[in-house]
């Protein structure tokens, strides 16, 4: 899997992607932290994380864990750069997901951003700027992200992105199943 061996910088008009930073933490403080973002975080199959950081030392916390992750090739962290405003306002996780569900050597994309960045196009930008690449970067033969039915403008740009709705449950770790997944094949 290639993001473990070289993670790369990707530039857009507005934004840029790169791998988290500890430099990183007092900008991710502020989207960990937005009680109004949480609900669009998907903390599925996160052992009872639900990423909500109301402190800088559980963010450094969260971080090293991100690292140490990385390292491990266990999942991506990268941090969304807003380039005109020159503040980190979310992270995209990448990760490949090897189970006996449907979902089965698939890539998960995870997008968290400060609930002022849950717009349309915001998203869409961020998801069209990684998208193509996660195939090659993770060796997957598809991608899927989650987006509760409440979120409008999240489901709006996953579409407009090339995600569908699936009709399969993401199987968790003990047989639990969640829903609201959209794939791109």
């Amino acid at each position: 899997m290639r993001i473990y061996e070289e993670c790369r910088v990707w530039e857009s008009g507005k934004f840029l992607l790169r791998l988290a930073e500890k430099e990183d933490c007092d900008d991710l403080l502020k989207v960990y932290s937005d009680k109004n973002a949480l609900p669009f975080f998907n903390s599925d199959n996160c052992d009872g994380d639900n990423f909500y950081y109301a402190t800088r030392e559980r963010m450094e916390e969260a971080y090293r864990f991100w690292k140490l992750s990385y390292e491990n090739g266990w999942f991506a962290r990268l941090s969304i750069v807003d380039k005109s405003a020159s503040c980190v306002i979310g992270t995209v996780e990448l990760c490949l997901r090897v189970s006996e569900d449907e979902f089965n050597n698939t890539g998960i994309l995870r997008v968290d951003v400060r609930s002022d960045y849950e717009k349309e196009d915001s998203l869409y930008e961020i998801m069209a700027l990684i998208t193509p690449h996660i195939p090659e970067l993770l060796g997957c033969h598809g991608i899927i992200t989650k987006a509760p039915i409440y979120a409008v403008e999240r489901i709006k740009a996953i579409q407009r992105a090339g995600f569908t709705k699936s009709e399969h449950y993401l199987i968790g770790k003990g047989g639990y199943a969640y829903d609201g997944y959209w794939v791109m094949k």
